[in-house]
């Protein structure tokens, strides 16, 4: 999971040589998802939802031959804290990681959108109560095990360039669609992430 984010933005920082704008983000956000019927008895999943996500992004956006204010973007976030798992004492800390095609239009000087949609990996770490996962004598042990699914999303976010004396720095309100595929530990494989970034702008906004 780590190797797939760190490949995405060596990926886009490799390209600003060929780019136009190139922007850095950091934000935060929180996720929401379907909740279970809670009148129920009998077990079932968890919501993913709750906590605060950081978010940090890059893209890059240039013009390739008719198409203008096009690129590509990656960004990954991570719940700030670990979460209770129902009925086994566990706890639970997910991660997303994707890599989108990207739209950016501008609306006026300061305002503009950006549109995404891609693909990328969501990676939930469980943490086990109170006994470790060892492996063969002498291997070592481990308090965690790992699954990864694979995801699609959409997204979308309102830019503002907000001060006249640094022109380069921008908000974003933003909200980001995860279909996540046989996400099987929890209730639902449809998430969202409503939050907002700032940013800075290298290169022509």
């Amino acid at each position: 999971m780590g190797k797939f984010a760190l490949i995405a933005f060596t990926f886009l920082f490799s390209a600003l040589a060929h780019s136009q704008q190139v922007d850095v983000t950091v934000g935060g956000g929180i996720l929401e998802s379907p909740t279970p019927n809670l009148t129920s008895l009998s077990f079932q999943q968890p919501a993913e939802k709750g906590g605060i996500y950081p978010v940090v992004g890059a893209d890059f956006v240039g013009t390739f031959r008719k198409y203008h204010r096009v690129g590509l973007s990656a960004e990954t976030s991570w719940r700030n804290g670990k979460a209770n798992y129902p009925f086994t004492a566990e706890t639970y800390r997910p991660f997303l990681t994707d890599v989108n095609a990207l739209y950016q239009p501008r609306i006026t000087k300061k305002i503009g959108l950006d549109l995404s949609a891609g693909i990328g990996f969501a990676s939930t770490q469980f943490f086990l109560p109170p006994a470790s996962v060892c492996s063969a004598p002498g291997g070592g042990c481990t308090n965690y095990t790992s699954t990864t699914h694979f995801l699609e999303n959409i997204g979308g976010g309102l830019r503002y360039y907000v001060w006249h004396r640094i022109p380069h720095v921008f908000v974003r309100p933003e909200i980001r669609y995860y279909h996540i595929q046989s996400n099987y530990q929890f209730h639902s494989d449809n998430v969202a992430r409503l939050g907002a970034s700032i940013g800075y702008t290298f290169g022509t906004k």
